[in-house]
């Protein structure tokens, strides 16, 4: 910045004379010798209003809170006070003293609820928001994943030979003598010979073929979605991360528990026969039925797991009066439990009256406490949802179908006077068939606590004890859990293992390789995909972001028979 003109200055005013140049070269000197020797200091807040306080006569004494305060203090302002007369002055103080108590508005303080209910205060918002939901694919990261290309995925099976006795192929003695003669020749053929040979061998065998299927799940952002969360989430991302963990967990649950309805699959569940109604006394640890009109109707279907059910039964009734109703009815190969819809009356309301109560992985259900009056309809179960067209066989529907090695429907607890017995007779079953030596054992979590209870509890089990040392009695750890089977006819240890969506009652017992050389068969189960899970985004035609995913394959068992299952296993 350029200095000001000395002239300006000190030059000549009327009250002065003219300076010389020395006085004005010296008077300037001085000048700025002062500016420099004046003494530095720092303010703070404080002492800005100390400023204003001292320096300005600025009154800061504490200020109104509210409405009625501040307009007190404006009729005391002097302006007013001379203006008006001391009576027009008394007559608005008192007035306003009135409204004080008619409007409490004029008197409420600035807080955490005025001059808002919701305050005037921060929103401590965390960003971004929290994914905790459960997203465990055990079977999709366990089965191996292959190359497909067509339609459909096929291989040829030698089920059998004679001496395997599988296949249905039985065997033959080959003891021979020197005058022995066997014909090749097809029944009927001319020009036979015999020759001295053993008799001839048998096979047997089929051709598999497993069809694709393609599979995909969408979701859409809007523009006022995404732009809104802007500083909070990126929703395009969660949007693409959920449908990738949804695309695989769908997955997940179809390698479980899907059935297809192509041809090489099991298709659709038939609903249960037989179904019946017992009206008791309710036992130890039951309630009783509580909102009973006259009669309880029920009508019931096969439990396919997490995809759907079969069709319904036609309704059965009974007069219950206060007691509980035992359901009764026959599965067929394949159901993970039985879904129960209950009505009553004192004649049949129908399906849209009729309210799911609840399912059990075993043929029985257990009616007691409030019957429910809302939720899922029976009239909602208009077809079959057990299986699908686009879909495929999973392992539940492999381990207890027609092909499956061994199965077992205990429609009981697991036995405490011998824990794991019934896994032992499968083991067993399994081995006298194919000879069969399998890897693990699913379970619900439920059920597996159940069988590490049955080996601590068992009345005349003696296979199981706890130990305390001296440095144990503080402290102590209690509980323990059954982590593996040993198969007592071939002397494997089988892994038991908690699947995350397991229906409650059912347990596959899974070979995951075969103990026969020279096989060509690596993998027992494996996925094959003419194209392996893929996502999209979809070309922008609207005021949304819109992705997809995409898979076309099939998952398929090699060797069906070397697999079991127990089901029916009752909840305790």
């Amino acid at each position: 910045m350029a200095l000001p003109n000395v002239d300006v200055l000190f030059g000549e005013t009327p009250e002065a004379p003219a300076l010389t140049k020395g006085e004005l070269s010296t008077r300037f000197d001085n000048l700025m010798s002062a500016i420099d020797n004046v003494p530095s200091r720092t303010l703070g807040p404080q002492d800005v209003v100390n400023a204003f306080q001292e320096g300005r006569g600025i009154d800061f004494t504490p200020q109104p809170t509210n409405a009625f305060g501040m307009l007190s203090k404006t009729l005391q302002a002097p302006e007013l006070v001379k203006g008006m007369s001391a009576d027009a002055l008394a007559s608005v103080t008192e007035a306003l003293t009135q409204l004080k108590s008619q409007q409490p508005d004029l008197v409420k303080d600035l807080s955490l609820t005025s001059p808002l209910a919701s305050g005037l205060v921060a929103f401590d918002l965390e960003a971004p928001s929290k994914l905790i939901a459960p997203r465990p694919t055990p079977l999709r990261n366990r089965i191996a994943r292959r190359k497909g290309i067509g339609t459909s995925h096929r291989f040829k099976v030698i089920s059998g030979f004679t001496g395997t006795g599988t296949g249905g192929v039985g065997n033959i003695h080959p003891g021979i003598a020197d005058t022995t003669q066997t014909n090749f020749a097809p029944s009927g053929a001319g020009n036979s010979l015999y020759y001295a040979r053993g008799p001839k061998i048998s096979y047997a065998g089929y051709d598999k073929t497993v069809p694709y299927s393609q599979f995909s799940v969408s979701d859409q952002v809007t523009w006022s979605a995404q732009y809104a969360g802007q500083g909070f989430q990126d929703i395009r991302q969660l949007s693409r991360t959920s449908l990738l963990y949804s695309s695989m967990l769908l997955e997940e649950r179809m390698l479980l528990m899907g059935r297809g309805t192509a041809s090489g699959f099991l298709g659709a569940l038939a609903a249960p026969t037989g179904l019946a109604l017992t009206a008791r006394s309710a036992g130890a640890g039951e309630t009783a039925i509580t909102g009973v009109s006259t009669n309880i109707y029920v009508k019931v279907t096969s439990d396919a797991g997490d995809f759907g059910q079969s069709v319904l039964t036609s309704a059965v009734n009974v007069a219950p009066s206060t007691q509980v109703v035992d359901v009764t009815c026959t599965l067929p190969a394949g159901a993970t439990g039985v879904r129960v819809y209950v009505s009553t009356g004192s004649s049949d309301p129908g399906d849209a009256a009729r309210w799911y109560a609840g399912r059990s992985g075993t043929s029985t259900f257990t009616i007691q406490g409030a019957l429910p009056t809302a939720g899922t309809a029976a009239s909602t179960v208009v077809a079959d949802t057990s299986a699908y067209a686009n879909g495929y066989d999973g392992m539940l529907a492999v381990c207890t179908g027609s092909e499956s090695g061994y199965v077992n429907r205990l429609n009981s607890a697991l036995s405490t006077a011998n824990p794991g017995s019934e896994f032992q007779t499968a083991f067993a079953a399994l081995y006298d068939a194919v000879k069969a030596d399998p890897d693990r054992v699913l379970m619900n979590g439920s059920d597996r606590k159940q069988l590490s209870d049955a080996l601590k509890s068992g009345a005349a089990n003696n296979g199981y004890r706890i130990n305390l040392t001296q440095n144990e009695l503080t402290g102590v750890t209690l509980g323990d859990v059954v982590t593996s089977l040993v198969n007592e006819v071939t002397g494997k240890t089988v892994a038991v293992e908690v699947h995350p969506w397991m229906p409650q009652g059912n347990a596959p017992i899974i070979s995951d390789t075969l103990p026969i050389p020279d096989t060509e068969i690596s993998d027992v189960w494996a996925v094959y995909n003419v194209q392996d899970l893929m996502g999209i985004d979809w070309p922008v035609n609207q005021f949304a972001f819109e992705s997809s995913s995409y898979w076309f394959g099939t998952l398929l068992c090699y060797a069906p028979g070397f697999n079991g299952a127990v089901t029916g296993i009752k909840k305790v």
